[in-house]
């Protein structure tokens, strides 16, 4: 039998990878944006496992407002990085700073 804290524990653990992955790797910006997320995964499952644990359906619907949010967060992040690319055939983090206009 699964219990609550056996999600808790899988979330905090997910998060954790998410934030060694943002840490120890700084320069490649896909990397960060798969980071970024896995961060939002390991939140939504911990909403998820709270509304089952809890009987309430308020965590789920939530859950969808995240996933919203990180499509649109993707979607922004790949079309920074697709014009870092053209611009400078590089993708580091490092190289960002000589976009500004």
């Amino acid at each position: 039998m699964l219990t609550l804290a056996h999600f808790l524990i899988l979330g905090a653990l997910l998060f954790a990878v998410a934030v060694a992955g943002i840490f120890l790797n700084r320069k490649n910006l896909i990397v960060l944006l798969m980071s970024i997320e896995l961060m939002l995964l390991a939140v939504n499952m911990n909403f998820v496992a709270f509304s089952r644990f809890l009987g309430d359906s308020h965590g789920q619907a939530f859950v969808f407002f995240v996933l919203a949010v990180a499509a649109a967060e993707a979607a922004v992040g790949l079309a920074i990085l697709i014009l870092l690319f053209r611009n400078l055939r590089s993708i580091h983090v490092d190289d960002l700073s000589a976009l500004k206009g």
